[in-house]
Order: C-alpha cells, then sequence, then structure tokens
C-alpha cells in the first residue's frame, strides 16, 4: 500500500493524516499477516486507520518485548513508550517526527481513547520482558490478560463507536476470551521461549510440572486445557450476550474477530492437547460471505 492508493486530488484523508502516514500503519498490520485483518477492513475509512494505528502501536511494542536485545534495552525502550504515549496527551510542543504516533495522535483525539488503556497494553509487555512468566498465579494471569488483550479491547470498542460502559464490559470478556485462546493455542511455542503461561493452581491440580518442556509431555495437560477452554468459552458467551445491548453496527468488528477466534477455540477442542497433537497447528477460516455480509451492513 503505498501512499498514491490513499489519496488522490484534494479529498481529504482518513483523519486528516498524511498519506504517507496512513500506508505506514497500513503496511503493518499487512506484513503482520494478523487474523484481526477482516475485522479491520471493513470498518469505513476513519475507523480502519484509527484501528491500524492502535494494531501497529501493540505490534510494535510486542516486537520489543519478544526481541533478543539485551533485558535493559527492551525495558528501556517499552519505557520510552510510555513516555511517547504521555507526550501524546500533554499535547506535543512539536509534531510527532514518527508516522505511528502521528496517527495515534490524530485517532486518540478523535475517539477520545484513553492514556490508561495504552499505558496497560506497554505494561503487560513489561511483564513479558522483565520475566518469562512460569506458572502464573490466577491474579498474574488475569492481570496479563486483561493489560494485553482487554486493553486493547477497550481502545477498539470506542474506535468501533461503542464508547459505553458496556463497550468496556465486552472488551473486558471479550479480551480475556481471545488471550485464553492464544494461550491454550501456543503452548509448545511458548515453552521454547521459557514460557508456560497456564495457571499454578490448575498445574497442581493436574499434577503438570510447571516447567514449560516437560509440561508439553505431561498427562495433566489435557484436563488443564480444557478447564481454561471452558473459561474461554464463558467469556465469549457472555462477550456476544453483551454486544446485543450495543449498537449493532459498532459491535460487528468485534462479532467477526470473537467468531474468528471462538472458532479457533473450538477446532482446538476437537483436536485435544495430548502430546500426539499438541503441536499440530490448528487452523480455520471465517466464511466470506460473512464478512460481505458486515461490510454491507456498515456504512
Amino acid at each position: 500500500m503505498t501512499a498514491q492508493h490513499i489519496q488522490t486530488h484534494d479529498e481529504p484523508t482518513p483523519l486528516g493524516c498524511d498519506p504517507a502516514d496512513l500506508a505506514w500503519v497500513e503496511n503493518t498490520v499487512r506484513q503482520a499477516g494478523t487474523s484481526f485483518a477482516s475485522g479491520m477492513r471493513i470498518l469505513p475509512p476513519m475507523r480502519r486507520y484509527g484501528m491500524y494505528a492502535i494494531y501497529a502501536f501493540c505490534r510494535v511494542v510486542d516486537d520489543i518485548a519478544d526481541g533478543h536485545d539485551p533485558l535493559e534495552e527492551r525495558t528501556r525502550a517499552l519505557q520510552d513508550w510510555h513516555a511517547r504515549i504521555a507526550a501524546l496527551y500533554e499535547g506535543p510542543q512539536v509534531a510527532p517526527k514518527e508516522p505511528l504516533e502521528r496517527v495515534l495522535l490524530a485517532a486518540i483525539h478523535f475517539f477520545a481513547l484513553r492514556q490508561e488503556d495504552f499505558a496497560a497494553v506497554i505494561d503487560g509487555m513489561l511483564m513479558d520482558t522483565q520475566t518469562a512468566i512460569v506458572a502464573p498465579d490466577e491474579k498474574t494471569l488475569d492481570t496479563y490478560c486483561d493489560r494485553v488483550a482487554s486493553a486493547v479491547g477497550r481502545l477498539s470498542v470506542r474506535i468501533f463507536g461503542e464508547c459505553s460502559d458496556l463497550g468496556d464490559k465486552v472488551a473486558y470478556h471479550l479480551g480475556r476470551a481471545l488471550q485464553l485462546t492464544n494461550i491454550l493455542r501456543d503452548i509448545p511455542e511458548d515453552a521454547t521461549r521459557g514460557r508456560l503461561y497456564l495457571p499454578s493452581d490448575l498445574l497442581d491440580r493436574f499434577a503438570v510440572p510447571h516447567d514449560p518442556v516437560r509440561a508439553l509431555t505431561a498427562p495433566g495437560l489435557e484436563g488443564v486445557c480444557r478447564i481454561l477452554a471452558t473459561r474461554a468459552q464463558d467469556h465469549f458467551r457472555t462477550a456476544f450476550t453483551l454486544m446485543k445491548s450495543c449498537r449493532p453496527k459498532a459491535m460487528m468488528p468485534a462479532r467477526i474477530m470473537g467468531a474468528s477466534y471462538e472458532s479457533i477455540l473450538y477446532a482446538m477442542l476437537k483436536r485435544g492437547w495430548a502430546p500426539a497433537v499438541l503441536r499440530q497447528r490448528v487452523r480455520t477460516k471465517l466464511p466470506a460471505k460473512a464478512a460481505r455480509f458486515v461490510h454491507s451492513y456498515l456504512p
């Protein structure tokens, strides 16, 4: 995607941003190949580029957290993002130098995005950076899910057009559903990085070692994962119920994202988490007709 594709002649651009800046955030989404892209593409241009900026921000800080730089450098880079976000809210004395910051600034003002939600995302990345998360207690796991997923949801629902308390409740439940699904899907990959996000109380109940690699072959892993999958199902169910009380058009992207991840969860429940199948990647695709329906439904 180039700037020429975004602006022709003297037409206004989404969020009033420079076409090159919009192209930068869109390219970040395209290159990531995220499963959330289908939910973003159906949005009107203003909201779509707002979401591209949020995703690009999350991608950047996540790459810092998962990078190979020394811990001190990664921590400093994430703390720098705390300062950058704060500067956007304080009213920068000069225009931000980076494309992402310029589009974020426009989105913050246009959609009344809250600073504490950006801060929560960065704090979630710091949790992953300071130490490898291994067999966390329930409170730590829930805090992590809130920061890396539900906080993103709280930013997203405002861009979708749902700024009510109900929107925040949708973000609370859908974010946790998505993150628990991620955790259940990525157990082998996380183990290679010395991480195990499954809660310690469930691991102990099913006699699963807290060591990330040894946990992969533990007979009790299936039981742990099925309980977490049930939690994710409950969060999906609650989120979809809450969406019915929100503005239908505003919730349509969230429905697509939720349906996409719920299908992954059901595929894993069908496959199971036995050692023989654990490394088999589950893949599902949201039906194209659903995306076409949503696109025609939105203005």
